[in-house]
């Protein structure tokens, strides 16, 4: 496996080994040893799995009082995934990384706590795995509006396309408004 800091450094893209023939492909996309060494010495607790049609877009989202980290991955379709970093003595406060996942790709992204994290779906479909550092806290969780513009997110959309949100994203506060991390 390669791990390769994004521009802020916290997030870390992860190319896996792909081994491949006329039958398929294997690959390991978790090996606690691996991403161990690689600095990630993480515990998950709870898997995830999200299918969505295209231009659905999830986020941003984010637990106040017991954040996750999220090790995210495509197994069908492509993503826009975009990671924002919410932690106001950061010196990449408010500064968003984006990068796209897809099942040819087999890429994954590691966001970790403090960050808020969103996708938006470029195919005609996406399922969307993930994996999480702190059980699911509906009490704790929270939405920063997708295009607040001080964040600025460039989300892959064709012009006069709307994403399709729910009504929680909606209604998103902006970044200036939204419950951060010290």
């Amino acid at each position: 496996m390669q791990f390769e800091p994004t521009a802020i450094p916290e997030v870390v893209l992860i190319r896996p080994k792909v081994f491949g023939d006329e039958r398929g492909f294997f690959m390991e996309s978790f090996e606690q040893r691996k991403f161990a060494a690689a600095g990630l010495d993480l515990t998950f607790v709870q898997d995830n799995h999200s299918h969505s049609a295209r231009h659905i877009l999830r986020g941003l989202h984010y637990q106040i009082l017991k954040p996750q980290g999220k090790l995210v991955r495509v197994t069908s379709g492509r993503v826009f995934d975009v990671a924002v970093d919410i932690r106001r003595s950061s010196a990449t406060f408010g500064r968003w990384v984006g990068v796209e996942l897809s099942a040819e790709n087999h890429h994954m992204l590691w966001v970790p706590p403090g960050f808020a994290h969103g996708y938006m779906v470029l195919s005609d479909s996406a399922d969307f795995l993930y994996k999480v550092t702190d059980f699911w806290a509906p009490e704790h969780e929270r939405a920063i509006r997708w295009d607040d513009p001080t964040i600025g997110v460039r989300w892959p959309l064709p012009a006069g396309v709307q994403p399709v949100l729910s009504g929680k994203d909606a209604a998103a506060p902006a970044l200036s408004a939204a419950e951060v991390y010290p």
